[in-house]
């Protein structure tokens, strides 16, 4: 009889009923993103109608109070009066469970609500979110432009030219040098000038292809991809020819490969993932790789397309240890300015040893005490940077003496074997 009375109501009312549940499907694995920007819209500008409150969690830094379960409001567009409710499924399906909003509005306003007013909502709540919310880290593991702030800059303003061209909104950058050099902090960089989430993500935490793909889908948009010293993480250098030599092809070489430190990402998998079809879901995302050696890489990994920015962090020059000194010392000029940029131009120093030479040691250490410390710092690197290259040199010679001897040893028996030959003819 209930039911039959409700179905009789709905017939008669000329209200309509919207709702919007908390997650996206039935079996509550992603969250519905248009949920909580109407959360937060709705915490941001309704919230003083509501009697009964509550703090889900926070938005970013900042403590935002939401409505109850079972608590109404009320907002106002254009004119127009719409009634919101927060209402929880009492179902003991699991997949029935969950939250939801549910709007109500009078129907000859249908057109109106579900356009314009539900595409203001949904816009203004995500402002509210990127407004307030944290940078964060997120980790899967178990317990060359001179000014690369106007690229970041010009990709975070690009959605128009992405999809007038027909591309996914993503950029992939490859940042190599030496250690020490700066890659990660690039990386740190980049989020916080972009305010993009940071995904550091370790290949060999996942098993196989399918649980990468798996990763990809669960990042949200605006957000970096890092892939950390990819050359080292597991067995993707994707050496085509030794493949080709073996007779397994592409497919076989870059399996074998993935599986030979005990993990089953392969290099197709990951080409996938850096441009696959799973790639181009969501928007708005930059995929970072960093390595020591880019021979290491597959060309097929770091082409165009792919990593479409190859950025070089080398060794510290004078400009870039002015930069530090700035920072550290809080100095732009000093009398042992010179000493240090002769040793710059002839030692190779990387940034982090420059930066823990300058970083004070104890509390009475002043700016000269730390420059001192650099000066020591850049003279050993550099008597160690000779007796290397006089043992590489040293160890070179050696094997060019060596060589000289085999060929030597290996032609005198021909030598004597022509000589014996001559005299057999003679006689």
């Amino acid at each position: 009889m209930t039911r039959y009375a409700r179905q009789l109501f709905d017939i008669l009312s000329p209200y309509i009923h919207l709702y919007i549940d908390e997650f996206s499907n039935r079996v509550n694995l992603y969250k519905n993103d248009d949920f909580t920007s109407i959360q937060a819209y709705l915490a941001e500008n309704g919230s003083e109608n509501a009697k009964r409150l509550c703090l889900p969690y926070l938005f970013g830094e900042k403590r935002i109070l939401c409505m109850d379960v079972d608590e109404e409001m009320t907002d106002t567009f254009d004119g127009i009066t719409v009634w919101w409710k927060f209402r929880s499924r009492k179902s003991t399906s699991k997949s029935n469970k969950g939250k939801f909003y549910e709007l109500s509005f009078h129907k000859k306003h249908r057109e109106l609500i579900t356009g314009k007013y539900l595409d203001y909502v949904i816009k203004e709540g995500k402002n509210v979110r990127e407004k307030n919310r944290t940078r964060k880290l997120y980790l899967n593991k178990v317990g060359q432009s001179n000014n690369p702030e106007s690229i970041w800059n010009a990709f975070r303003d690009s959605e128009a030219f992405y999809s007038r061209i027909g591309k996914a909104w993503k950029r992939g950058y490859l940042l190599y040098g030496p250690p020490g050099t700066g890659k990660s902090t690039m990386i740190a960089a980049m989020a916080n000038l972009l305010e993009y989430d940071v995904y550091d993500l370790e290949l060999t935490a996942a098993k196989d292809n399918s649980q990468l793909r798996k990763l990809l889908i669960n990042t949200t948009s605006r957000s970096i991809i890092a892939i950390e010293d990819i050359d080292c993480s597991v067995d993707l250098t994707g050496k085509r020819e030794e493949s080709a030599k073996t007779g397994g092809g592409k497919n076989a070489g870059s399996s074998s490969q993935g599986r030979s430190r005990g993990c089953s990402v392969t290099l197709s998998g990951l080409l996938n993932f850096v441009d696959g079809i799973w790639s181009s879901l969501g928007g708005e995302r930059i995929i970072v790789f960093t390595t020591n050696s880019v021979a290491k890489l597959d060309p097929a990994l770091i082409r165009a397309g792919r990593m479409d920015k190859h950025i070089e962090l080398s060794y510290c020059g004078f400009e870039g240890f002015k930069v530090l000194a700035k920072n550290y010392l809080l100095i732009e000029e000093h009398i042992k300015f010179d000493a240090i940029k002769g040793l710059l131009e002839v030692t190779k120093i990387t940034p982090a040893d420059v930066g823990e030479s300058l970083l004070p040691k104890f509390p009475d250490d002043g700016v000269d005490t730390c420059l001192e410390n650099l000066i020591r710092a850049l003279e050993k690197a550099k008597v160690d940077q000779d007796a290397k290259k006089a043992a590489l040199e040293k160890r070179r010679m050696e094997k060019k003496a060596k060589e000289e001897a085999e060929a030597a040893a290996a032609a005198q028996p021909q030598e004597v074997k022509e000589t014996t030959n001559t005299k057999i003819e003679l006689s």
